[in-house]
């Protein structure tokens, strides 16, 4: 199990050191900002949606280690699906960061993140770029906030 956990730890730091999918996305049909007031935690979200598809997306930001992680892990992730798998993928990792429930194998690399229920103050962090990826999808125009 340390093993494991090891892994998932590098995991976390290998995307935060280099977050995937960083940067301003030129063309973005959708986007979302977000802030998490606890931590200061900033993000925005863009998207480019054809069809029901995200055909690409990118974020840009300042935060902690947790939330730019999650934020990179969330990009790679739901880059390729539908909107409605998107919003299935956002659900199930607010379950597992909130209660811990999870099954690993349909988690893949969000599976890293499954020990943030027991950090409360830090699953703001981790929900962070998936709220504004919500907000974002459902082209709110409302800035985000954890609070």
């Amino acid at each position: 199990m340390n093993d494991l956990r090891d892994l998932y730890r590098q995991l976390i730091l290998d995307h935060n050191q280099s977050p995937r999918n960083f940067g301003t996305l030129e063309g973005a049909n959708r986007s979302a900002q977000g802030y998490n007031p606890l931590c200061g935690d900033e993000i925005n979200v863009s998207a480019v949606l054809e069809g029901e598809t995200v055909k690409a997306i990118k974020f840009e930001g300042a935060g902690c280690a947790i939330s730019k992680a999650s934020a990179s892990i969330m990009t790679t992730v739901v880059q390729g699906k539908t909107v409605e798998e998107a919003r299935e993928i956002i659900e199930r990792f607010h379950r597992m960061a909130t209660t811990g429930e999870l099954d690993a194998q349909e988690m893949g690399k969000l599976a890293a993140l499954a020990d943030i229920h027991k950090y409360p103050a830090r699953v703001k962090c981790a929900m962070l770029a998936w709220r504004t990826l919500s907000a974002s999808l459902e082209q709110q125009d409302t800035s985000v906030s954890t609070e």
